[in-house]
C-alpha cells in the first residue's frame, strides 16, 4: 500500500509541476515519517523515498541511527526545542523549523563546536496565528541579516505552515505570501528553498513555488492530524 501510495503522491507532484510550468527538477518530496514504524519507512525507501521528515527528536534520532543515511536524507521538519539541539549531531541535513533568532543561535553555537555547518530553513507563521511557531513576516525581514551571519548554520530558505483548511484552494494565500516574502529577502539573500504544502494542499502550494513538500498522511495513512 505505501509503495502504491508513493507513486499516486509523485505522480499529483509531477502534474502540479506540469501544470504550472516548473522544472521537474525543482520540486522535492519529503515523506513524512513521524508515528511510522522503521518497516514502513524501509518500505518507502524500496519504493523510492529519498528524504524522510520527522517532528520529534527523541522518535527521530533512534530511527536515523537504525535506518542510517545510505542513499537517503533526514529532515527535521518539527518544532525544535533549544535543550535538544545538542542532540541533532549530523543526522539531519535540512532543518525546516528555525522559528527565531535565538534557536538559530543555538544551532549555530553548537554546530561551530562540532566544526560543521548545518543548513535551515526559517519558519515564518504568514497566517499569524497563535497557536503555531514561527516569525512575523516583518520580523524575519527585519533580522535576516543577523541570521544569514551566523557562523555555524547556512539559511537556504523557508518554510510556513498555514491554517489546517479541507479546501487546498484556502491555502493559496498563505503560500503565495511565503514566496513574496521570499522574493522581497532574496534582495539580500539567497534563499533558493520554500518547504510548503502538506497531504491535502501540497499541488497548490507547488503552483505557488514550493520546492520541498512534506507528505504523510497521503504515503503513511492517517496519524495524528496534521500532515
Amino acid at each position: 500500500m505505501i509503495a502504491e501510495n508513493l507513486a499516486e503522491v509523485r505522480e499529483r507532484i509531477s502534474q502540479a509541476i506540469q501544470k504550472s510550468g516548473r522544472d521537474p527538477d525543482s520540486v522535492r518530496l519529503v515523506a513524512v515519517s513521524k508515528q511510522v514504524d522503521i518497516a514502513q519507512i524501509e518500505e518507502a525507501r524500496t519504493a523510492g523515498a529519498v528524504i524522510f521528515g520527522e517532528n520529534k527528536v527523541q522518535d527521530a534520532v533512534p530511527k536515523v541511527d537504525q535506518i542510517g543515511r545510505d542513499g537517503i536524507s533526514w529532515h527535521f521538519i518539527g518544532h525544535l526545542q533549544k535543550n535538544k539541539v545538542k542532540f541533532l549531531d549530523e543526522r539531519f541535513d535540512l532543518i525546516h523549523s528555525v522559528d527565531g533568532l535565538e534557536l538559530a543561535e543555538k544551532i549555530a553555537k553548537q554546530c561551530q563546536s562540532e566544526n560543521r555547518v548545518q543548513r535551515v530553513l526559517l519558519q515564518v507563521n504568514v497566517a499569524g496565528e497563535t497557536a503555531k511557531f514561527g516569525m512575523e513576516p516583518g520580523e524575519l525581514e527585519k533580522q535576516l541579516m543577523v541570521f544569514s551571519s551566523l557562523k555555524g548554520i547556512r539559511v537556504e530558505g523557508l518554510m510556513t505552515i498555514p491554517p489546517y483548511d479541507p479546501d487546498p484552494e484556502n491555502s493559496r494565500r498563505y503560500f503565495s505570501r511565503l514566496r513574496e516574502l521570499r522574493d522581497q529577502c532574496e534582495k539580500r539573500l539567497p534563499l533558493p528553498e520554500l518547504s510548503m504544502g502538506m497531504s491535502n494542499d501540497f499541488e497548490v502550494a507547488i503552483e505557488e513555488g514550493a520546492t520541498l513538500v512534506r507528505v504523510g498522511t497521503a504515503i503513511f495513512g492517517a496519524r495524528l492530524k496534521g500532515n
